[in-house]
């Protein structure tokens, strides 16, 4: 899909969006997650192409998988977090959102600690 169609979707959906939550509020947020949902899929797809270059650029240069495989997680991970602390903004549930958020980054921290410890691990071997 081109940038588009996906502009187009994301406005008719927040204009039915806008319609619906007049009269019936839950509607409109509905509208909202399945739009959200469907042009998260078109993403997805498109995040693919992403993961073929890394693994292009994984060949010319020697680093270990490991931390291409953490970096892509970590990247996925912010993906996620912000596509479903969008979704319950959107709802109205503000504080959800924020724990989602908080959580996410909490995990990413986690996800980055051995890198981490292996760049001060290439220090320390590099000084002695």
């Amino acid at each position: 899909m081109s940038i588009l169609q996906i502009g187009a979707i994301g406005v008719l959906g927040a204009l039915m969006a806008v319609q619906f939550k007049a009269s019936k509020a839950e509607y409109a947020v509905y509208v909202s997650v399945a739009v959200s949902i469907f042009l998260f899929f078109c993403i997805a797809q498109r995040l693919s192409l992403f993961v073929d270059v890394i693994a292009r650029l994984k060949s010319y240069i020697n680093v270990d998988v490991a931390y291409i495989e953490t970096m892509l997680k970590m990247v996925g991970l912010a993906y996620i977090a912000e596509f479903a602390s969008g979704i319950c903004k959107d709802a109205g549930h503000q504080a959800i959102a924020v724990q989602i958020e908080t959580f996410c980054k909490l995990t990413i921290l986690a996800l980055g600690l051995p890198v981490l410890l292996a760049l001060f691990e290439a220090i320390r071997e590099f000084m002695a």
